[in-house]
């Protein structure tokens, strides 16, 4: 399984989640990709954009202020 780290520290929104979505856009169905984010709105943002588009939100952890999220891409395309 592909994974793929997209690093949006010192973003914020709705940034993270457009450069996401464009990542996820070059990637195979059931790729993943990991994102760093320091926004705190990320998590709200990552969980509304998962819900959207049917991207899994497969993976979300903090640590030092820095959000980690692990999103599968969906198998559809």
């Amino acid at each position: 399984m592909s994974e793929t780290l997209l690093d949006v520290q010192g973003l914020t929104c709705p940034l993270p989640v457009l450069k996401a979505n464009k990542a996820l856009r070059s990637l195979a169905a059931g790729a993943r990709l990991t994102v760093l984010a320091t926004d705190p709105a990320s998590v709200k943002d990552f969980r509304a954009y998962a819900a959207e588009t049917g991207h899994a939100l497969v993976g979300f952890s903090e640590e030092k202020g820095v959000y980690r999220f692990t999103l599968r891409k969906r198998e559809d395309g």
